[in-house]
């Protein structure tokens, strides 16, 4: 169920025209608290552990490396990643599964923080004054939200806004990725290396990427403009850009061994 915490947490910074880092840190806090108890995070120590240190060589590089940075890997099947304000990144077991090689994942966090990096989330809410717009940030990224009333409650709360502001961030954090990657020494080239993977998903999986597109719209134009933007980087030479490693094949190994994902946890009826 999605309790009144996270509206709680989202509606009184909704009228203020703007955020602090402070407000931001604790907003994501207090929802990351909630969305834990909600998802099926996984607690392996090797799997939390690898993610956690991957995603911080990250993080560390960038601009609000002062941030106190989670990552979390999600035991469901879906393909799919998320962010929350504050720096906590949320990684589901199906796109790790999906990628083939270590830059794809770290290519997914760099874009992940790239979207913390530029407070999407947050410049959103502030875009709207929908009341119930911290359900729809929820319910669309973690599509924990099933039952009819929560949604109306994302229809209602701004899916249409959120998603054409997403067009313009999805490129802005495209960019941050391919910066913040390269920057913390792997390979850029897995960010469209996993999106044309993830394309010929949707053709023969739809239904295990569809949260993916639908938080994430993907056009190949996107890929394009990875790849340009890869091109523009001077790289130097004489370190070479990591692309994968026997440490990430036995994370994945490790991940493909976990048990099975719990059933989808549906809102009981009438409850928001």
């Amino acid at each position: 169920m999605i309790r009144s915490l996270i509206l709680l947490a989202f509606v009184p910074l909704l009228a203020s025209c703007s955020v602090s880092q402070d407000q931001e840190v604790a907003l994501g806090r207090q929802n990351a608290e909630e969305i834990n108890a909600q998802l099926p995070i996984v607690t392996d120590p090797a799997i939390s552990g690898y993610i956690q240190n991957l995603g911080g060589s990250i993080a560390k590089t960038t601009s609000r490396a002062d941030l106190d940075w989670h990552f979390y890997v999600v035991n469901t099947r879906q393909v799919n990643a998320f962010a929350l304000p504050g720096g906590y990144v949320y990684v589901n077991r199906g796109l790790i599964e999906s990628t083939k090689q270590l830059d794809e994942l770290t290519g997914t966090l760099g874009h992940e923080i790239g979207h913390v990096i530029q407070r999407h989330t947050v410049k959103q809410m502030q875009n709207t004054e929908k009341a119930n717009a911290g359900l729809a940030v929820v319910c669309t990224l973690t599509s924990i939200c099933q039952n009819g009333l929560a949604q109306a409650a994302v229809q209602v709360g701004g899916t249409a806004l959120f998603a054409k502001h997403s067009r313009l961030d999805e490129l802005q954090a495209d960019s941050e990725g391919v910066v913040n990657v390269t920057r913390a020494g792997y390979d850029p080239q897995g960010i469209p290396d996993l999106f044309q993977v993830l394309l010929k998903e949707r053709q023969y999986q739809p239904t295990v990427v569809e949260g993916w597109f639908a938080s994430h719209p993907l056009e190949e134009t996107r890929i394009v403009r990875a790849k340009e933007l890869i091109s523009q980087m001077k790289l130097d030479g004489s370190r070479p850009l990591i692309v994968d490693n026997p440490q990430f094949q036995a994370f994945k190994t490790r991940v493909s061994e976990l048990p099975a994902p719990p059933p989808t946890r549906r809102l009981p009826s009438g409850q928001p």
